[in-house]
């Protein structure tokens, strides 16, 4: 695309132009663009943060879409709502999200690539359409992206932190406030980089507020809203503060009787954003697993 800077839009910089006269550009992607050699200022290319002039000619390219080359697996999915652009799915648990070293099929992905052939490549061909992860032993909602557009438009929910979701956890010990906010960096273990941990080194902030929906002898039911999303948060803040997920092989301690040796008793229950193209808050809601909910039963 070519464009000539006009006076009215002249002195703001360059990733914030693309935006400007592609809508539908975000400044995430208009910072991709830029880094990929793909933009150029009068036959050059220029920073992020060059500040554009009357008349300077500016053009820039889309990242071409990758090929997806992911095998298609007819395995059945849960879907909760689905239109051109999003497509909700109640993940099971054991199921990982997308093709890794160690789990190249029967991932979620493989099955979405069944189900529909439009995917947003945002993420390449292992990750089409995935917006935001969930961990294999955690199920319940995640949202798929089926074209660009809704992917950048969903992501900058999930940046800005209009996406909303909220998850269900049974913690071990009983928490004796009604709520709480859990506000810790999380980085990755220095000892262990299968784990990541609480820690000021090389870390990002991590927001987990809380709310306490029932206690038994040895167990709270929490409902948990993330504010930030890092990998294993609500994991590693509750195992942090004293009271781990039940369940939970990595962040759980061994030291203990477990109840349920499927996974982490964690569930994300209901999702909350704002639609890519009606611009309408949509909210989608699951029901506890039945294997949760066996678990519950067997405390009252």
């Amino acid at each position: 695309m070519f464009y000539k800077v006009t006076a009215e839009l002249a002195g703001n910089r360059l990733d914030k132009l693309l935006t400007l006269i592609r809508p539908e550009i975000t400044r995430t992607f208009a910072l991709k663009i830029i880094d990929d050699g793909l933009c150029f200022v009068n036959g050059g290319l220029a920073k992020a943060s060059y500040k554009v002039r009357i008349d300077d000619e500016v053009s820039f390219e889309l990242p071409a879409v990758k090929e997806l080359s992911i095998d298609k697996e007819d395995i059945p999915l849960d879907i909760v709502y689905e239109d051109d652009d999003i497509l909700i799915i109640n993940k099971v648990q054991g199921m990982v999200v997308h093709p890794s070293a160690g789990h190249y099929e029967h991932t979620l992905v493989n099955a979405i690539m069944a189900h529909c052939d439009n995917l947003s490549s945002i993420n390449g061909v292992i990750r089409p359409g995935i917006v935001h992860r969930i961990d294999k032993d955690t199920s319940g909602l995640i949202c798929i992206a089926k074209n660009d557009k809704a992917h950048l438009f969903l992501s900058e929910q999930l940046k800005d932190h209009t996406m909303a979701r909220t998850y269900m956890a049974l913690v071990r010990g009983v928490i004796n406030e009604n709520s709480g906010t859990i506000n810790l960096p999380i980085g990755r273990d220095n000892k262990n980089r299968q784990k990541m941990a609480v820690t000021r080194n090389n870390s990002k902030e991590a927001i987990t507020n809380f709310v306490v929906k029932q206690r038994f002898k040895n167990h709270t039911l929490v409902e948990c809203h993330l504010v930030t999303g890092r990998t294993h948060q609500i994991r590693v803040h509750f195992s942090y503060i004293g009271f781990p997920i039940e369940g939970d092989p990595l962040y759980g301690g061994k030291n203990y009787d477990i109840l349920y040796k499927g996974g982490q008793l964690l569930t994300a229950v209901a999702l909350k954003l704002i639609h890519p193209t009606t611009k309408k808050e949509m909210l989608f809601q699951v029901e506890l697993p039945s294997y949760f909910k066996d678990v519950i039963n067997k405390l009252d």
